[in-house]
Order: C-alpha cells, then structure tokens, then sequence
C-alpha cells in the first residue's frame, strides 16, 4: 500500500471522487448478484434437475448470504478503518488493520465452514429443503461443496472493499467481474458439458 497510488485522493474533487468510486462499487454488487441467477438459468434448462434443481438452489442460496454478510462486517470495517488510517498518514495502522481483517475472515470462514458441513441436514431443513425427497438430495449435493468453498468466497468479499480503500476501485470491480464471467462460462461446461448436475453449478460458483 504505497501513498503515491492513492495521492489523488487528497487533492481531487468530491464529487469526483464519489463518482470515481460509486460507479465501480455499483457494478461490483450488480455483478456479484448474477451469481445466483445464472446458476438459477443453467439448471433450470437442465432435463435433469429443472424445477428440483431451482428449488435447491433456492434453498441453499440464504445460507450462502450468511456468508456473504460475515465477509462484508469484515471487509467494510476494515475498509472504513483503512480509510481513515490513510488519511492520517498512518499507514502501519492500516497494514495491521489488514492483516487483522484477513486473520478474521480465515477463521470464521473455517468456522462457518464447519457449521454448514457439521448441521446440513438441519439448516437445509429449517430453509424448506424437506419439501420433498429430491429437492433435499439435490440440496445437499449442491450446498456440500458451496460449504466447502465458503473459507474462499468469503476472503473474496472481504478483501474486495480493502482493495477499494487502496486507491483500487476499478481493480475490485475488474475481480468481481472476472469472477462472474468464469461462472458463466463454468457454469454450462460443467453441468451440460460433464453432467456433474449440482455439483457443478456449484463447483463453476466456488472456482468464480
């Protein structure tokens, strides 16, 4: 984190600046929430999992927001503290800052992680996934390896604001996109391409 990558942020306009990084933030989230949705289109044109298939991913996509809120707590916080470390030219209280935030999001990751894998059945069913026989079968397929990709989904989310707060906007929105465009592109080769069904819409999610 050198001071000259992020030198404009003291002499360029507000408003200039809001808009240098709203506008990337934006699309990030917009981005980051065609996950689901193209998971949702590719199995639901599969002949094998259709309707069932939609409704397991349904099921398991609240948990993945559980996540998903952890890693922003984590990010955002550092993000607001980096921030201000830079402000006032503190930069070794910001490189702590970060190592803190990626030591918290490693453990609760693993924690999480262990959660998910240790009470499945009874978190799938407390989200409606013993609606019938095959929703669950194709629930647990597909939420066993979202909850084993958790520890690398969550650092991504958490890290992302820090790099913004780095003076990088363009370079998180760049990962995010990145990211969904391998999903997208995963996504069919893996569930029509090797008919890994679940399980590959939700490897294709992990790998994006």
């Amino acid at each position: 984190m050198e001071s000259k990558s992020n030198a404009y942020m003291e002499t360029e306009p507000i408003g200039r600046l809001m808009r240098r990084y709203a506008v990337p933030c934006i699309i990030s989230l917009l981005v980051a929430a065609l996950y689901n949705i193209v998971d949702q289109i590719f199995i639901a044109n599969a002949s094998d999992l259709g309707p069932y298939g939609n409704a397991a991913n349904t099921v398991v996509f609240p948990l993945t927001v559980v996540a998903l809120a952890v890693a922003v707590l984590i990010g955002d916080g550092c993000c607001a503290f980096v921030s201000i470390c830079m402000g006032a030219n503190d930069a070794d209280r910001a490189h702590r800052g970060i190592g803190n935030a990626v030591v918290l999001c490693v453990a609760a990751s693993a924690v999480l992680t262990a959660v998910y894998l240790i009470f499945m059945d009874p978190l799938l069913t407390m989200f409606g996934g013993r609606v019938n026989e095959e929703t669950f079968r194709l629930s647990r397929e597909y939420f066993f390896y979202i909850a084993l990709g958790i520890p690398f989904y969550m650092f991504g989310q958490a890290v992302n604001p820090i790099i913004r707060s780095d003076g990088s906007p363009k370079f998180a929105m760049a990962a995010t996109v990145a990211g969904a465009v391998a999903n997208t592109i995963l996504d069919p080769l893996f569930i029509f391409g090797f008919h890994w069904g679940m399980m590959g819409a939700a490897v294709a999610t992990v790998i994006g």
